[in-house]
């Protein structure tokens, strides 16, 4: 059988009677104990039409709202936050210093060269002729020839830069004093020398030590 959207009115009742009907039929089997397969059966036999009601007519879309400006949305603030206070500890954190930067190499300075040593000129005095001839037998004292003294006197003179004895020291005696005066007068006023030097060469006075021995000539 087909269905079509337009049904006629009187269709319409007759389904609905026929539908009553079948539930009628229907409860009564169920009342009196009928099996269920007579319902089934009769159902079969009732030509029953399936009216589909019509569509409920569409409803116009509502209109659109009207083109109003929403208020902008309040600003939102963020709560500070929290933070829990700092935990202090005894403990104290050990600060590793940077390593201390190597020293910067100082250039070498070369020093000038020194200067070469000046020669050293330096020289003793010594005396001028036979210091043996300073003083003669014919020095002798006439008195100690005459008692037969004899000794051996030893002296030692000193000297200036132009080589004149400025003095006269008896460093050992003779045991006669006769003698050792006439040893100092016959040494200062024959005796000369040559200055000695310094390292630069300069003339430099100095010393002079020796010994006259007294015996009376045979």
């Amino acid at each position: 059988m087909a269905y079509g959207d337009n049904v006629d009115p009187k269709n319409r009742v007759v389904a609905i009677v026929l539908v009553g009907l079948f539930t009628a039929l229907l409860g009564y089997g169920l009342v009196n104990g009928l099996n269920i397969s007579i319902v089934k059966k009769l159902a079969e036999k009732l030509d029953v039409v399936d009216v589909e009601e019509p569509p409920p007519p569409e409803e116009p879309p509502p209109p659109p709202p009207p083109d109003n400006k929403l208020p902008p949305p309040p600003p939102v603030v963020t709560p500070p936050s929290v933070f829990p206070p700092p935990v202090t500890t005894n403990s104290v954190q050990s600060v590793q210093e940077a390593p201390p930067r190597p020293p910067l190499p100082i250039p070498p300075i070369s020093a000038p060269p020194a200067p070469p040593p000046s020669p050293d000129l330096s020289a003793p005095g010594t005396p001028r002729g036979n210091p043996g001839r300073w003083a003669t037998n014919d020095d002798y004292p006439a008195r100690a020839m005459r008692e037969e003294r004899e000794g051996t006197t030893g002296f030692r003179v000193t000297y200036d830069a132009s080589g004149k004895i400025t003095s006269c020291d008896i460093s050992a005696s003779s045991g006669h004093a006769d003698l050792d005066a006439e040893t100092c007068k016959l040494i200062q006023r024959r005796g000369r020398f040559n200055p000695g030097k310094d390292r630069a060469g300069n003339p430099v006075g100095g010393s002079y030590s020796n010994r006259i021995r007294w015996q009376i000539p045979k």
